[in-house]
This record gives structure tokens, C-alpha cells and sequence, in this order.
């Protein structure tokens, strides 16, 4: 973690909310009773990416926000003494050393969203843990390859200009009725003062091509706009429109992040997330890459079940 020093402006970040709660619906059946954060990529859950992102900054004390089905994001960061006993028995030990090594660097809490009202209602629920200090939140299903990594970037703006930090990525015209979409002006390359949020505007109405990007630094007054910002479509909570609020009494800033986002959300970005993670280990990838050269040369030969739900 950076340490504090003159000339700084932000508070230091301590804690992280990681809101999980989700049903994860484009996933079914798959996650009806997994969790979409516990989908693995390659040989580890989704969230322990997640929470590794948090540690890798110095951040070590952790909510999970999730809700009464998901009690196995919980369990995956507690220990297991006969699973560790059994393969410790049979030299099997390394099996567990990266979530063991990663418990060893973190506190993890968790708290439940009683109803699904939205991410905004989700991040209201780590008031009472977060207090009146700054705090990460990473959404718990998207993961980032490349450095430099997403939590960092967004704690050293912070730590520079303080306030609320979002981080930004930018995506061609088409897609940004997906996303909340930021106006602002460039202070520095890639640093954005921003000016307002729109959430899913039309591409003929978008301010910009910059859309948050599943990563924040938020300041505690987050908290009472939230508590201000009436539900939505469905009922929903939307932390976008409670940072428009927060914009009229603080700055927020926006960092372009580095990395590159990769969602877990349905099943085939799941399934590329996957690959382009299995890409970057030579000791995976050595055993994939026979099969995935020859689906992509000989894709006429195979035979490819498909599923009409998601295909």
C-alpha cells in the first residue's frame, strides 16, 4: 500500500466491498446453486481473482456482500482442516497454496442483502463495516489481465486527488447502451474530471465512449446518496445515479484502466475469459492448445452440441 507523504490528498484505503449478491441469471443452469463468482477460471474461483486484485494493493480487510444462497463464497476463504489434512497425507499440499497464501494476507467478512434491490443497495449494505472511510468496491464478477492492476491504479488517483475514483475503459459507440457512460474533461492522459454520468444512453446520446468499468474508490458519502437515490426499473437501487449526486457536493475522478476487463457473466465470455487466463500460464495452455488449434481448423469435423438457449 502507499504510504502516506506530503503533497498527498486522499485519505489512506483500507478496507474493500466486493458486492456478490447477484442471482446470476444469464448463467443459469449453471449457477443455480453455484454461485457465478465460484464459476472457475481455470483452476480457481472467479472471486479469488477478485479479492487477490484487493490484496495485491495492500488491502487486506474485505467484505463480501452476498446473499442467503451464496454462503460458499464464504466458505472458499475459510479453512478446510480434513481436506488439508487428507492432502497433506498424500503430498498433495500445493493443490491449496493459493488460496492459503492468499487467506494468509486477508481478512474476509460478509455481510447478506436481504432482497435483490440492486448493486447500489448491495454496496449501502457495507456501511456499518466501511465506517467514514474511502473504500475500494470490485464487482465480483469481472476479472482483469495486464498490469497495471485495476485496484492500484484507482488507489493512486485517489491517494493523489482524493474524493471518489471510477474506473474507466472505452468501448466502441455500438456498446455503450450497456453501460453507465461519463462527460467530463482529461486533466492528464488517461485522468478524467468528471462533470456527469448517464447510465445506458443511447449511442447517438452518449456523452462519450467511457463507461465505468467495474471498479471504484468511493468515498463514504456515497452512503447518504444512496440512501437518497429512489429505486428504478424493477426496483432497483443504481449506484450511478447516487455518484450524480455525490457529484454535486465532491469531485469524482475517473482513471482509464490499463488491464483489460473480462466478464463472467454469461456463458460465453465465461468460456473466453477461460482461455485468454489458460493463454498466460505456458503449463495449462501446453495442454489446451493441440485442442483449440485444431477446433479452429477443423471445425467442420467436429461434432459441437449445441444449446439453442445460448448459441
Amino acid at each position: 500500500m502507499i504510504s502516506a507523504s506530503v503533497g498527498t490528498i486522499g485519505t489512506m484505503v483500507k478496507k474493500a466491498v466486493i458486492p456478490a449478491a447477484g442471482l446470476g441469471t444469464r448463467m443459469l443452469p449453471a449457477a443455480k446453486a453455484v454461485p457465478k463468482e465460484m464459476l472457475p477460471i481455470v483452476d480457481r474461483p472467479t472471486i479469488q481473482y477478485v479479492v487477490d486484485e484487493c490484496a495485491s494493493t495492500g488491502v487486506n480487510d474485505i467484505l463480501l456482500v452476498t446473499s442467503k444462497d451464496k454462503r460458499a463464497l464464504e466458505d472458499h476463504f475459510d479453512r478446510h482442516r480434513e481436506l488439508e489434512q487428507r492432502l497433506a497425507s498424500g503430498g498433495k499440499q500445493a493443490l491449496l497454496d493459493s488460496v492459503n497464501e492468499l487467506m494468509s494476507r486477508v481478512r474476509i467478512h460478509a455481510v447478506r442483502q436481504q432482497e435483490q434491490r440492486g448493486l447500489g443497495d448491495a454496496v449501502l449494505c457495507a456501511r456499518e463495516h466501511v465506517g467514514n472511510e474511502p473504500f475500494l468496491c470490485l464487482l465480483g464478477d469481472a476479472v482483469f489481465s495486464g498490469e497495471p492492476r485495476p485496484a492500484q491504479q484507482l488507489v493512486d488517483v485517489h491517494h493523489e486527488l482524493g474524493g471518489s475514483v471510477i474506473g474507466l475503459e472505452e468501448v466502441p459507440l455500438e456498446k455503450v447502451s450497456r453501460y453507465g457512460v461519463i462527460a467530463g474533461k482529461e486533466i492528464r492522459p488517461g485522468v478524467w474530471k468528471i462533470q456527469s454520468l448517464v447510465e445506458k444512453p443511447r449511442p447517438e446520446d452518449a456523452p462519450s465512449r467511457l463507461v465505468i468499468a467495474a471498479r471504484y474508490v468511493l468515498s463514504p458519502g456515497v452512503f447518504d446518496c444512496l440512501e437518497r437515490t429512489r429505486p428504478g426499473v424493477g426496483g432497483e437501487i443504481q449506484l450511478t445515479d447516487a455518484l450524480r449526486t455525490l457529484l454535486e457536493t465532491e469531485p469524482v475522478h475517473g482513471v482509464v484502466l490499463g488491464a483489460k476487463r473480462h466478464d463472467i457473466g454469461n456463458p460465453a465470455d465465461w468460456l473466453k475469459t477461460n482461455l485468454v487466463f489458460a493463454k498466460a500460464r505456458p503449463e495449462v495452455w501446453a495442454l489446451l492448445e493441440a485442442t483449440v488449434r485444431g477446433l479452429l481448423t477443423r471445425a467442420a469435423d467436429v461434432d459441437v452440441v449445441r444449446s439453442p438457449d445460448i448459441l
